[in-house]
């Protein structure tokens, strides 16, 4: 990969099931890859020799700017003494963020603050996942996964009704210039079908002007070229800061097994089928919704939370303790189980909650998050289970930390971006070695609980 002895790459991800996502391609690719709820320290680093790159699975995506500089200061500063090749924020792919909630702008101000190099790489487009960028505009398919429509994001079904930070504008330099003052650049798919020689002086003119450098993308070609550019760019002995969405991971990957200095991974193992499955979810996406109605439709049952207990008091245990209970009797009859605080947009437990959070200042990731890990926990306590499936992009950090999670590996590919991993705990906690999936909202077909129990 490179004579240099450093890691090749580390990456914080805005939230833990877009970590995945970056673990599930690096893997892929033939890079070995670990992530970290934390950022490691050297001890835990020893643990897992042999390793080419390391994530953290952050929740930045669910933080006000203040607390985001805060959060990422620490992250960054650390990953800068750890010193990789190239550092990445990952952010997801339907660029999720604004100026008051998750800033991408304030990460790139404090992120080019902490590591210097200008310009800084920005790549949305993963169009393995559907996500494509033209002229600077993001479109997204309806799902990922699937066979879904492909829309403009600020006409995008979903997208324009996300709770926290709905899609109002497609053209990503507009929409980031609300979050910081830096100048963007563009390198556009016309750039791209004209080769790596012109894109290489496209840059060298737009970095007079620019500190953000954006990446058109519609395909596997234009993501090689790319990686070709960004590694281009960086200078040895000094870490390259770069934004986006797992599309760094496909193009940085997809260059390096071009010039065989990787080789991609295909003889993954195929984990025996789980029973019963446990799914938790705090997802309110349309197609978490359609997923988990269809499994209720294909004899799975269902615990629905009550949500404005959940906000409304400070005290859960009593709570918690009811639903693992009721958890407990069902999965030892055999029952396949989803525990859920939504379904879909349109609930009206997600609205009735909501206006509770608002005015007690809390976070719905952060309560419905730690409320569903408590649950887990208490599960997990009681009965031993093969396999656990974790729905939801803003709440699985949440659920992660309250598992004690503090590391995962791939096992192998389930659904793309969303990979079959293997967790490892803080001493005590009982999901240690558990078969674990986290599912960001939008991931997958209508049969993906389905498939989960199987793995096929």
């Amino acid at each position: 990969m490179t004579n240099e002895n450093r890691l090749f790459l580390a990456f914080y991800g805005d939230d833990f099931t877009g970590s995945t996502d970056a673990l599930d391609f690096l893997c892929k690719a033939g890079i070995e890859t670990v992530l970290f709820i934390d950022t490691p320290s050297e001890e835990r680093l020893k643990k897992f020799e042999g390793i080419k790159a390391i994530g953290i699975a952050g929740t930045s995506r669910s933080m006000t700017p203040e607390a985001m500089e805060k959060e990422l200061n620490k992250s960054f500063t650390a990953l800068r003494e750890i010193n990789p090749i190239h550092v990445h924020y990952k952010v997801c792919s339907t660029f999720d963020s604004a100026p008051h909630i998750g800033s991408i702008g304030r990460a790139i101000d404090t992120g080019l603050e902490i590591f210097g190099n200008q310009p800084l790489p920005l790549l949305v487009a993963a169009p393995a996942l559907g996500r494509y960028c033209a002229f600077g505009n993001l479109f997204a398919r309806m799902g990922i996964g699937g066979g879904g429509k492909i829309y403009r994001l600020d006409r995008h079904p979903a997208m324009r009704k996300h709770p926290i930070t709905p899609s109002d504008e497609s053209d990503l330099q507009l929409h980031l210039s609300k979050q910081t003052s830096k100048s963007i650049g563009l390198v556009d798919v016309l750039d791209l079908e004209k080769g790596e020689e012109h894109c290489l002086k496209k840059l060298e003119s737009l970095v007079k002007d620019s500190a953000i450098i954006l990446f058109d993308s519609l395909n596997e070609s234009h993501l090689t070229l790319v990686g070709a550019l960004i590694e281009k760019r960086r200078k040895k002995g000094k870490a390259l800061f770069s934004v986006g969405s797992s599309g760094v991971e496909m193009a940085l990957g997809s260059y390096l097994n071009t010039q065989k200095t990787i080789k991609s991974k295909q003889d993954w193992p195929q984990p025996e089928p789980a029973s019963p499955l446990l799914v938790v979810s705090g997802s309110c996406s349309p197609i978490t919704a359609e997923q988990i109605s269809h499994a209720l439709a294909n004899n799975f049952a269902e615990i629905e939370l009550n949500t404005d207990q959940l906000a409304s008091n400070e005290n859960h245990s009593k709570l918690v303790d009811r639903y693992v209970q009721q958890a407990v009797a069902l999965l030892h009859q055999g029952q396949h189980l989803i525990i859920h605080s939504s379904k879909g947009p349109d609930d009206d437990r997600l609205h009735s909650a909501s206006k509770l959070l608002m005015s007690s200042n809390k976070s719905s990731a952060n309560v419905f998050g730690t409320a569903l890990g408590l649950i887990v926990n208490g599960i997990l306590s009681r009965i031993q289970l093969k396999r656990l499936v974790i729905a939801g992009g803003d709440t699985s950090g949440f659920v992660a930390k309250t598992m004690g999670i503090e590391a995962i590996e791939m096992l192998c590919p389930f659904a793309v971006g969303a990979p079959m991993c293997k967790a490892h705990t803080v001493i005590g906690y009982p999901a240690n070695g558990i078969e674990i999936n986290f599912k960001g909202g939008q991931v997958g077909a209508k049969d993906y609980f389905i498939k989960a129990v199987m793995n096929r």
